[in-house]
This record gives structure tokens, C-alpha cells and sequence, in this order.
């Protein structure tokens, strides 16, 4: 899958990097407004309008389920449409998202910005980052996936706090408004300048050697669906997110009752800041490190951190719990790349990664709405995230399931 296994990989004039550079971008707006952002969404649209949290939960939700829809789509649309303009296509959908946001006054738009938010995933997320990396890189491509995947934690370090900065001070409308102006003057640029396929990748192709087969990615996700190892990777690293994507979208709405809206702004900082912490770790020693093993220990670590959160009033507590449970954040949506990598092989890379990431999102998509919902019931939070830290012991004890050897799901 890579066409340039002789060139440095190390040196910084290799284009590779730049490439990681503008993945880098895409990842921290995409992430920044598109999942980290949704916390202040929240608390900010149930103060504007009275809307109930339920309401703003339950569209997260629609939101994650029908970009889990979309990707599974991501490789036929490069072969299609090419990898620059489906880029640029969600550039211009989360954009429209984001301003919508800012003006609307109807449930309805609140839905149709989400929707956008969709097709921005489609367009800038985790299926097409990875699927372009692992062709621009092999011997580094552990890092390169790393350092791109910071741009998602360093958009909760950076533009959620402030987007909450400028919320108290300029008002949510105009900070949303300036927000998406900064992220179209970042992103455009670096989009038509730098992002390509290297030489020897078609552009008909999404991603493969031009001599590969067109009917590649079909069987191969046909076959990945009767392939075990397949399954007991994507079913752990879905239940997992389920769990993570529901604490992350309520972690401001349950920490501001009890430290304040300046510290709650400040624990998704900290739980970001060791997101990027883990994951250059992991990109770092990658080579060295069983993948399973240490995302089994990635879901234990989150189960503990919440266990210990729901214990306490403290804030220093508090603060240390989130940045225990951000250390491994990140490195959710690294691992599947490396799994698939190892176990599965590059020829099945982007139908792997395009199911896999649909098939997870379905799960994790109801997150939101399941902890918001146990929320209602209850009156507290304490019941739905004791749900997460159980989801994400029994995510651990799956992943390490090694159902035989690797698994061919190259196609004929």
C-alpha cells in the first residue's frame, strides 16, 4: 500500500509529514467542534433555550449514528469523488454545522446541524486521516498516525476552553461565528497544498497501489465480516467508546455543579493534554508493544479513573481523575489502525478501517444518549457512568481474545 518504501521516512523534507501536518488540522477542528465541542454545546443550548439536555443528547446521538452510516461509504467516495474534494466537502459541511449552531432558535436546525456534522466526519475524520497516512508511511507509521490523531486531544486542550472563554465574554453566537472563520483560514490552505496520495497511488483507487483490483474493497468487507479477529477488535474498542463518548459529552454538565464552569473548562483541558501525552507515548514505543495488551490496559485504566470520580467531591480528586482517563482517550482510535495493520494486513486497510469505524460509531453513538437518559431516570450520574466503568472492564476482557492466527482477508 505504500508506494514509497525507499524514501526517508525520518527526514523532515520528506512531503509525508506535511501531510501529517494538515491531517493534524483536520483532526483538531473536526474533533475540537465534533466531539469534544458537544459537551459546551450542551450546557450552552440548554441555557439559551431551555431545551432539555435530553433533547441535545439524543442528537449527538443521530449525529454519531448516521456518520457511522456514512463511513462505511469513505472508500467508495475517494474512488469517486477523490480524496481533496471529499476533504473539502467536509470542510464545507462542518463549517455550515458550526455557523448553524451559532443562529439557530429551532429544535429542527439543532438536527440539521448535526446532520452536517456528519457528512464534516465523513469528509475529515478518523477513516479517511488513517487511510491516507498508512499510504504515505510505513516504518514510521505509528507515529505519523500518532502525531495526526493529536490534533483530535489538542483540540479539547485548545478550543474548548476557548470556546468557554469566549462564550462568557463575547457570547456563544460570536464565538461559534469566529471559531469556524479561524478554522476555514487554518484549514483551507494546508488541504489544497498539501494532501495527495503519493506517487504510484491512483486516485481511483482510495489509497491502493494503482495495480491493485477495483473490486477489492466489496470482498473484502464480506470477508472481514466472517473474520473473528475482526470482530474481537471492533466490538471491545465500540463498547469502550460508548462509555467514553457518554462521560466525555456530559463531563462539563456533571463537573460544573460541583467545581465550576472555569474548572470544568479546565478538566477537559488537563483530561486533553494527557490524551496527547498517551498517544505520543504509544507512538513512540509502538513497535515494542502488543497492541491488545495495551488496549486492554488503556479500558482498565478509564474504568478505574471513573470509579474513583464517582467516589468524590474533591476537586483536586476530580481534576486527577480526568487526567488519568484522558491518558488513554486518544489512543481509542489509534489502536484499530495498528490492529488492523498487524493482523489484517494493508490490502484490506481501508474496507477494514471504513467498517470497523461504521460499525463502532453504531454502538458508541448511543453513548450520549443512553447516559443522558440514565441520567433523567435517576436524577444523578452516578449510576450511568458506574454503567461506563463495567463497559469498559468487560471491553477489556474481549480484546484480549485472540481467536487464532492472522486472518487473510485479501480479496481473490
Amino acid at each position: 500500500m505504500v508506494a514509497a518504501t525507499s524514501v526517508d521516512e525520518s527526514s523532515l523534507s520528506y512531503r509525508g509529514w506535511r501531510v501529517v501536518l494538515a491531517c493534524f488540522l483536520m483532526a483538531f477542528f473536526m474533533f475540537g467542534f465534533g466531539l469534544y465541542g458537544q459537551g459546551v454545546y450542551l450546557a450552552e443550548l440548554q441555557r439559551a433555550h431551555g431545551w432539555p439536555g435530553t433533547l441535545v443528547s439524543t442528537a449527538s446521538t443521530f449525529s454519531f449514528l448516521l456518520t457511522s452510516v456514512l463511513v462505511i461509504f469513505t472508500d467508495d467516495l475517494l474512488a469517486r469523488i477523490g480524496l481533496r474534494s471529499l476533504i473539502l466537502c467536509g470542510l464545507s459541511a462542518l463549517g455550515a454545522s458550526t455557523v448553524l449552531l451559532a443562529l439557530m432558535q429551532t429544535p429542527w436546525q439543532l438536527y440539521l446541524a448535526y446532520a452536517l456534522m456528519s457528512v464534516g466526519w465523513t469528509g475529515m475524520g478518523t477513516v479517511v486521516i488513517a487511510t491516507l497516512l498508512n499510504s504515505w508511511f510505513d516504518r514510521r507509521r505509528g507515529l505519523a498516525l500518532s502525531l495526526a490523531f493529536n490534533g483530535a486531544t489538542c483540540g479539547g486542550i485548545i478550543l474548548v476552553p476557548l470556546l468557554l472563554s469566549l462564550t462568557g465574554s463575547i457570547g456563544f453566537r460570536s464565538a461559534m461565528l469566529a471559531a469556524t472563520i479561524v478554522m476555514v483560514v487554518l484549514v483551507l490552505p494546508v488541504v489544497v497544498g498539501f494532501i495527495g496520495w503519493p506517487a504510484g497511488i491512483s486516485r481511483a483507487s482510495d489509497g491502493r497501489p494503482s495495480g491493485a483490483g477495483t473490486g477489492a474493497p466489496a470482498q473484502s468487507r464480506k470477508a472481514l465480516l466472517a473474520n473473528a479477529a475482526f470482530w474481537t477488535m471492533v466490538l471491545p474498542i465500540a463498547i469502550a467508546l460508548l462509555a467514553q463518548m457518554g462521560f466525555i459529552i456530559h463531563q462539563v454538565t456533571f463537573l460544573e455543579p460541583l467545581i465550576g464552569r472555569a474548572n470544568a473548562g479546565l478538566a477537559v483541558t488537563i483530561m486533553a493534554a494527557m490524551a496527547v501525552v498517551g498517544r505520543l507515548s504509544l507512538g513512540l514505543f509502538v513497535d515494542r508493544l502488543d497492541p491488545r495488551l495495551a488496549c486492554a490496559a488503556s479500558m482498565t485504566s478509564q474504568a478505574a479513573a471513573l470509579f474513583v470520580l464517582l467516589q468524590s467531591t474533591n476537586p483536586t480528586v476530580l481534576l486527577a481523575c480526568c487526567a488519568v482517563y484522558g491518558f488513554s482517550i486518544g489512543n481509542m482510535i489509534t489502536f484499530p489502525p495498528l490492529i488492523i495493520q498487524r493482523e489484517l494486513g494493508s490490502a484490506a486497510f481501508a474496507a477494514a478501517m471504513g467498517l470497523g469505524t461504521s460499525i463502532s460509531g453504531v454502538v458508541s453513538a448511543f453513548g450520549p444518549g443512553i447516559v443522558g437518559l440514565v441520567r433523567s431516570f435517576t436524577g444523578t450520574y452516578t449510576t450511568a457512568f458506574a454503567m461506563c466503568v463495567v463497559l469498559d472492564l468487560v471491553a477489556a476482557g474481549i480484546v484480549l481474545w485472540r481467536p487464532g492466527k492472522r486472518a487473510d482477508v485479501t480479496a481473490s
